[in-house]
This record gives structure tokens, C-alpha cells and sequence, in this order.
């Protein structure tokens, strides 16, 4: 798509998700990479799949790496387990997922709160074979709470993701309406109304759901906002989803908000995936 296409893109604050593009680079030359293409904010996947814990020497070079880049962290995951992989989160899974993920919550929040990040977003989980769905929703509803007091302790919001049933089948949250019931459930639970939903509308265009009625029904509701087209989750005009009027639905909607930028970049380098927006759009102003 020529980025003359995107004459609204300025009014957008948009930001590189550096789990999914920049992913041929080591995770300590991303940050610089993305300031490089012209980006002034990323967000992140937890990077350590394998710790929910990692050594101090790691955050604290992960973060020097921010710093260097003079970009801003404007969002972060919570561990969800092997993600990219088969996992996808760990907070309603009984037993050692989710202690890892308890485990994590505080050292995520730390890690955020030292970068002046101010979104926590975290995965729900896989329904667990032989496991009571009430069982791991009950569990998932005490681990978000104490995950809502953590991003409130740091003056953040929760995300809550709804992903796609094609790929994510077992995955329980694959509707905005899903997803907007478990933050409304949160939201009730502890009372500081810092729950929110994270609209990805690819996820929700995979779902087949109305894009423009979601948007209309939950913009209020929604606390971040994810972008890739479809079919393909690659850059926007690789597909058939019409992202920039999306996009400007949700302003009207009254969404302020970061777009993050959740795609793949396809056969080439990430750097050249952002041709379909204008230098002067990717600043974030």
C-alpha cells in the first residue's frame, strides 16, 4: 500500500512490536534497529520465554539497550509460556505455569515501572485437557487480579488479548465479547478499574467478526490496539483488511491510544516493511 494511502496516518501513535519484526536480529540490537527505521516507541512479547525470572545482567541490558536507542517501551507481556510456540499464556494453567507466572508479575512490573512503560498485557492460556474450564477460569481470575494490583502499583494498565480460534484453537478467549467479559470480571474483582481490552484486529478479522461494530461496541473498553492485514499477518496492504479506515473508526470512537505494529515482516528485512507509512508518521508525536 503507498504510503500516500495513509494521508491519516499521522494522527496515529504507532509502535514496533520487536518480538515479531527485527526478530533476525539479536533482542539487544532491536531497540536500535526500530529507532533507526524512524520509531520512537516498542513494545515486547516477555522476551525470556524459558525465565520468568531472568538474571538481573539480563533486564538490566535489555533496558540499557532501550535506553540507548532513545526509544520508549510502551508495552510488555507478562511470561505466557513458549510464545512464539505452542503456549499461550500461562496464568490459567493449575500448577507450575501458573506459579511461574505469579513468579513473574512483580519482576515484569519492575522491569516496566523502570522504563516508564504503562501497559501489562496478559495471555489468559490454553485450556488444559482433563482440567475443569470453571476450574482454570477461577485461577485465571485470582492470578489477573493480582496481576491488575502489580500494573496499578506502577500506574499501568492490564491488558486482556482476545487471539483467534484458526491458531489458536485452544486458546478460550477467541471474541471481543470473551475478552471484554474476563476485563469486565477483573475490573469487579478489584475494583480499580484498570483492565482493559486489547484490541488485535487481525485476531479479530480471523475470528470473522465485524470489525467496525467491535470497534463501535468496545472502543471504550479497549486499552491498546494491534495491527497486521489479512489474509497473511503481514504488513498493512498485503492483505484485504482496511486498516487506515479501522484505524480512523477508532478515533472517531474515541481511542487516543499506541497501534502496535504486531506483524510479520515476510521475505525481506524488517526494515523495509514499513514502506506503506510515511517517515514523517512513525514518530510518535
Amino acid at each position: 500500500m503507498p504510503g500516500s494511502e495513509w494521508g491519516t496516518a499521522t494522527e496515529q501513535r504507532f509502535n514496533v512490536n520487536l518480538s515479531i519484526l527485527f526478530t533476525e536480529l539479536p533482542l539487544l540490537e532491536r531497540p536500535a534497529a526500530a529507532a533507526a527505521a524512524g520509531f520512537t516507541a516498542v513494545e515486547l512479547w516477555w522476551p525470556w520465554v524459558d525465565s520468568p525470572t531472568p538474571e538481573r545482567s539480563e533486564l538490566d541490558a535489555l533496558k540499557k539497550a532501550i535506553e540507548d536507542a532513545g526509544v520508549q517501551l510502551t508495552g510488555l507481556n507478562f511470561y505466557a509460556g513458549q510464545l512464539p510456540g505452542p503456549d499461550r499464556g500461562a496464568l490459567s494453567i493449575p500448577g507450575a505455569e501458573s506459579e511461574r507466572f505469579r513468579a513473574n508479575i512483580d519482576v515484569a512490573a519492575d522491569f516496566a515501572r523502570s522504563l516508564g512503560c504503562k501497559a501489562l498485557n496478559a495471555l489468559y492460556g490454553n485450556r488444559v485437557e482433563g482440567v475443569e474450564a470453571a476450574e482454570q477460569d477461577a485461577l485465571a481470575l485470582e492470578n489477573l487480579a493480582l496481576a491488575a494490583r502489580a500494573a496499578d502499583r506502577i500506574g499501568a494498565i492490564l491488558l486482556i488479548e482476545t487471539l483467534n480460534q484458526p491458531e489458536s484453537p485452544l486458546y478460550p478467549l477467541v471474541s471481543a465479547p470473551a475478552g471484554v467479559a474476563v476485563v469486565d470480571r477483573v475490573n469487579e474483582a478489584t475494583g480499580l478499574g484498570n483492565a482493559r481490552f486489547l484490541m488485535d484486529l487481525y485476531h479479530l478479522s480471523m475470528n470473522g467478526e465485524d470489525l467496525p461494530s467491535a470497534i463501535e461496541r468496545y472502543a471504550a473498553k479497549t486499552g491498546h490496539v494491534q495491527i497486521a492485514d489479512n489474509p497473511g499477518r503481514g504488513a498493512p496492504g498485503t492483505g484485504t483488511l482496511p486498516l487506515e479506515d479501522l484505524l480512523g473508526r477508532l478515533r472517531k470512537a474515541g481511542y487516543e491510544g499506541w497501534v502496535g505494529l504486531e506483524y510479520k515482516p515476510g521475505d525481506r528485512p524488517s526494515a523495509a516493511a514499513f514502506d506503506w507509512l510515511p517517515a514523517e508518521a512513525r514518530a510518535a508525536r
